[in-house]
């Protein structure tokens, strides 16, 4: 199954237009020497980030883009015509790699970021660039070059502070529905989510963050199992995960410890770094359990599944407990970006006072004059 969030395309650039060898043919200039134009550039393929893309589904059906060539140069002097570029549009989250060599080529993380996928050959030269004094009326020229050619695979990794992590049916679609502007679909049965869905979340008038709802995972998942790893490279990208979790199954068979402890395992088994994120439990469905039986179904919940981290007690079917958990989100995003900041001033404090340590009669350090 082929998911919209990655596809393959192969990208030409233009080949350089040819030099021309031509002379000068006037009337009343039997000499009129060497006028030869060059030829044009070839057009470049270009990418860039477009915050207004949310999907790749456009490249799964259109996977070859090429470049015109250069025109050829022409006598009296006219130079041929460079290429126009190609601009392919493609999400903010995009990451291009060469499917050859595997190199990444770029990582889309900006709106209107531009990247240079496939340059256009230069073009050749006329023979007016050969002319000299001893050299008068010279016959040579170049070929254009050739464009780049390359096989490329596109990989969208959402870019969201916050990732929702759960079992099918967990109600992570609803959380997000419930206190962002994402209106993904809500149903009662499994994978309803078959795509990740971001929404921004407003707290106050000029504040937000971004929030990515990932399709449910099951046991099994970092080998494939169900949607599989497919969408567990989504999380990689996010800062805070929120681990929600059906605390009022359906069926009484389902233990709702034993499933949030597989779904942690399958992050272990994917990827480590991803474990250790930080990751809060979100108690979900609790309008459904009895008032008086919450309490100890949650403390019960938090004991046998040795929790030691923040937990939080929510409805998002009627916001209950949403508003409380907004706010304690953002706290955490801000505090991280301060944190990031006070590191970005330590490194610039050290690298200047390297550069101050510098030893001036340091052979390494002395200007040639």
């Amino acid at each position: 199954m082929k998911f919209i969030d990655e596809a393959r395309i192969e990208v030409i650039a233009g080949d350089g237009g040819n030099g021309v060898a031509s002379f000068n043919r006037e009337k009343f200039r039997p000499f009129g020497g060497p006028d030869g134009g060059d030829g044009g550039k070839g057009g470049s393929v270009w990418a860039v980030a477009d915050r207004n893309i949310n999907t790749l589904v456009d490249y799964r059906f259109s996977k070859r883009h090429e470049a015109r060539r250069g025109e050829h140069g022409r006598g009296s002097d006219c130079y041929g015509k460079g290429a126009d570029d190609i601009l392919l549009r493609m999400p903010v989250g995009t990451i291009i790699t060469d499917r050859n060599s595997g190199e990444i080529i770029a990582d889309l993380t900006e709106h209107g970021q531009l990247e240079l996928l496939a340059k256009g050959g230069e073009g050749g030269w006329g023979n007016i660039h050969f002319k000299s004094s001893t050299n008068r009326a010279p016959r040579q020229k170049t070929d254009g070059k050739p464009g780049e050619r390359r096989e490329l695979q596109l990989e969208l990794k959402v870019l969201a502070d916050v990732g929702l992590l759960g079992m099918p049916n967990a109600g992570k679609s609803t959380f997000i529905t419930a206190v962002s502007n994402a209106k993904p679909k809500i149903a009662d049965y499994p994978f309803t989510t078959l795509v990740p869905n971001l929404g921004v979340v407003r707290v106050g008038s000029e504040k937000s963050f971004v929030i990515a709802d990932i399709p449910g995972l099951i046991e099994g998942a970092a080998e494939g199992a169900g949607l599989g790893h497919q969408f567990l490279r989504h999380l990689q990208r996010t800062g805070l995960l929120l681990h929600i979790v059906d605390l009022a199954p359906f069926e009484e068979t389902v233990d709702p410890v034993k499933e949030a402890k597989a779904l942690v395992k399958e992050l272990e088994k994917y990827d480590p770094a991803l474990a250790d994120k930080p990751r809060w439990l979100v108690l979900n469905k609790l309008d459904i359990v009895p008032e008086e039986e919450r309490k100890k179904r949650v403390a019960s919940f938090i004991r046998r599944m040795k929790w030691k981290g923040p937990v939080f007690e929510i409805s998002a079917l009627n916001r209950e407990g949403c508003e409380e958990l907004i706010v304690e989100i953002f706290r955490h995003i801000e505090q991280q970006k301060q944190a990031e900041v006070r590191a970005q001033e330590v490194r610039v404090a050290e690298e200047a006072r390297s550069i101050e340590t510098v030893d001036p009669d340091d052979p390494r350090f002395k200007v040639i004059e």
